[in-house]
């Protein structure tokens, strides 16, 4: 660190060439001391902001790694409501192959109704548990019936 060239004040120059040179000398050291102590707060202080802005960083990551987060989420959700409109198109297509009786009494319609073949199974998911899953639903039947067979 350079030297300063300034010269000093009058009144530090006049203290140091007086007679009162204790007196001066003691004021001085109190005032330094004064600002030493005033200095250390101060670093204190900055080393607790620095503390804090680390604290509020590591938040800011965690909040920005769960908004990446929330936006693939949001980006999925809206393909599956993207593909909505082709589902609904492919149900509509289905649903218009099933016969619709004519000229019949409503009676009879409802009665036809419920006797109408629902459309064919418009998506097949194979699944790795299908077997225990078949296992499973035959079981389920097979339980049905002795029980409905009982009563």
């Amino acid at each position: 660190m350079a030297f300063s060239s300034r010269t000093l004040p009058s009144h530090l120059r006049q203290g140091s060439t007086s007679s009162n040179f204790g007196s001066q000398s003691t004021g001085q050291s109190s005032a330094l001391l004064a600002r030493v102590n005033e200095k250390k707060a101060e670093l204190e202080n900055l080393k607790e902001l620095r503390d804090l802005s680390a604290a509020v960083a590591n938040q800011m990551e965690a909040l920005e790694q769960k908004l990446a987060t929330l936006s693939d989420g949001t980006e999925a959700i809206a393909t599956v409501v993207g593909n909505w409109h082709n589902v609904l198109r492919a149900i509509n297509m289905a649903s218009a192959k099933i016969p619709n009786p004519k000229n019949a009494d409503e009676s009879e319609q409802k009665a036809q109704e419920d006797t109408l073949p629902l459309p064919q199974t418009l998506v097949r998911i194979p699944t790795e548990h299908a077997p225990a899953l078949q296992a499973q639903a035959e079981e389920a039947l097979e339980n049905e019936q002795n029980s409905s067979a009982v009563s």
